[in-house]
């Protein structure tokens, strides 16, 4: 077995620790770009229907869903844009936080208005935000 020689010793246990870190941090980022994916496509398509469209698919107000559209645009950039460009790395934990109370109430009007099995999605969004908000924040 050849050994590769390093100025100071690396033990089995700090180089297994890398990998788990690094596992962990590609599985983040994973998250986070599916997470980014499904807000934008949910917030640029509330953008981009009009009020009279909004209004017939939907209980609550227009007004409420292109504003919910904008956070959703906003936050999806949030996840992913600190960590890309290294700064302000702080606002990801942040962005996925504050999408996940949006999140929770689209389950609960979901579940409502058409039934568990259309919850699905929502919820699993839910619980990939939360996943972002505590692998960050431990980070």
């Amino acid at each position: 077995m050849a050994s590769t020689f390093t100025a100071f010793p690396v033990s089995t246990t700090t180089r297994e620790a890398r990998s788990r870190s690094r596992k962990a941090g590609a599985a983040l980022w994973t998250a986070q770009g599916l997470t980014a994916a499904i807000f934008l496509i949910a917030g640029a398509s509330k953008l981009a229907m009009s009020m009279d469209m909004l209004a017939a698919a939907s209980p609550l107000p227009a007004l409420l869903l292109k504003f919910v559209g904008v956070c959703e645009v906003v936050g999806a950039l949030g996840l992913v844009l600190p960590g890309i460009f290294r700064i302000r790395q702080s606002l990801t934990p942040l962005a996925a936080a504050l999408l996940a109370p949006i999140v929770l109430v689209a389950t609960i009007v979901t579940v409502a208005t058409m039934g568990v099995a259309m919850a699905v999605l929502p919820f699993v969004t839910l619980l990939l935000s939360l996943t972002i908000v505590f692998g960050r924040t431990r980070s």
